[in-house]
């Protein structure tokens, strides 16, 4: 079971670094550490050009591990959806929920999520029963 979420930014004049800062601000933000290292590596993906995949550095094991893809939004994507790409540009990303969830919290096993260990999750401060809503959000 996979969980992304994604990210798409569609205007006049947007760039790479503009892609870039966004990402950037977004893991400093969710980590609430503003020394984390991040790097961006060149890469491939079907829908946008350039493209890249962001890693951050473990300092407890001093080793680089992926958290994102993200790129430029191919031009030929645009036309498909009739956006003209010679007024727009636009940029995507995403991540995997659950990875950054293992790395804010300390969290080892992907399994741990799926097991339904009430005393775990409520640790996490989740409610077994809480449903979120529009108006309310977790109950935490």
């Amino acid at each position: 079971m996979f969980h992304q979420l994604e990210g798409l930014v569609i205007e006049k004049d947007v760039n790479m670094g503009m892609l870039k800062n966004l990402v950037i601000n977004f893991i400093k933000c969710f980590f609430e550490r503003d020394d984390i290292e991040i790097r961006f590596r060149p890469s491939f993906f079907p829908f946008t050009v350039p493209s890249a995949e962001v890693d951050i550095k473990m300092k407890e094991k001093d080793k680089w591990l992926e958290v994102l893809g993200c790129g430029m939004i191919h031009p030929n994507v645009l036309r498909n959806v009739k956006i003209d790409s010679d007024k727009y540009q636009g940029f995507a990303f995403g991540f995997g929920i659950d990875r950054m969830a293992m790395l804010k919290y300390g969290i080892d096993d992907l399994r741990k999520f799926f097991e339904g260990d009430l005393p775990w999750l409520d640790h996490y401060g989740f409610d077994f029963y809480d449903i979120p809503s529009i108006a309310r959000g977790l109950s935490r």
